[in-house]
């Protein structure tokens, strides 16, 4: 029986699952499964939470899968997927929140990244930063489609992924209301880029799964008004709540 450490899971525990869906709360895990559990009709159970990482188990359409909370940014991302590769998982969807900093781009639209900007360290201890953090075309396009069956408008495109909140999103409501120079402007820079979104873990999950031959995707909710950084309670439920319904109606289709 294969076990890993920071997980607290093993090969037993996790009954044949293939997929694993990442948010990065560990309290939003609980709400994915009684979601599935509602939808389907379908069982669901903590496995295991220990730090960061809340993993429960769920049924889909007769085939089971991991929802498994990342904590924030890279370098937790990067164990759970890499301990969750070696239980054999092989299909990693993260599901998260997100800043967008396009003007049509409204709260409650979900962001499904094609490829993230690679603003992290953690994906440079798997790969080189010239190597690119593409999602998988399978899972890509299961998540469009999922959109489409959610009925939930949605944004396809490049993704900006930061290792910390304030300074790498050019955010001045931090403590020091500083941001160093090679930041200063930088949301500028890349709006012109067309770059959809601010986020912490789609560079890292990307780089993991494309390098390590696995299949992996990133769709995450909008909790913004307006291109700005302002996020309220309301905000944060509509882009949770979107962002579940289609992660979910992905599954069905990747199955």
């Amino acid at each position: 029986m294969n076990s890993v450490y920071h997980l607290d899971l093993d090969s037993e525990k996790i009954q044949g699952a293939k997929i694993a869906l990442l948010p990065g709360d560990p309290f939003r895990s609980q709400v994915i499964a009684e979601t599935i559990s509602g939808i389907y009709g379908t069982y669901n159970r903590k496995l295991a939470w220990k730090r960061e990482f809340c993993t429960y188990l769920a049924e889909i359409k007769g085939k089971r899968l991991l929802i498994t909370s990342t904590g924030i940014g890279g370098p937790s991302a990067s164990i759970a997927i890499d301990e969750l590769a070696q239980l054999g998982i092989d299909t990693f969807i993260r599901v998260g929140t997100t800043g967008a900093i396009q003007e049509h781009i409204n709260i409650g639209d979900v962001i499904i990244t094609s490829g993230s900007v690679r603003l992290d360290g953690a994906s440079t201890h798997y790969a080189p930063i010239e190597y690119p953090a593409v999602a998988h075309y399978e899972i890509l396009n299961a998540l469009v489609e999922g959109a489409k069956k959610a009925t939930v408008r949605y944004h396809v495109g490049v993704t900006a992924s930061s290792d910390t909140f304030y300074p790498g999103e050019e955010r001045y409501d931090s403590f020091s209301k500083y941001v160093l120079r090679r930041f200063q402007g930088a949301t500028k820079e890349w709006q012109r880029l067309h770059v959809l979104n601010y986020e912490m873990e789609s560079s890292t999950i990307l780089t993991l799964t494309a390098s390590l031959g696995l299949r992996g995707g990133c769709i995450t909710g909008v909790v913004n008004e307006g291109g700005t950084g302002k996020i309220t309670k309301e905000s944060l439920k509509a882009g949770e709540e979107n962002v579940i319904k289609v992660a979910i109606a992905a599954v069905e289709c990747l199955i």
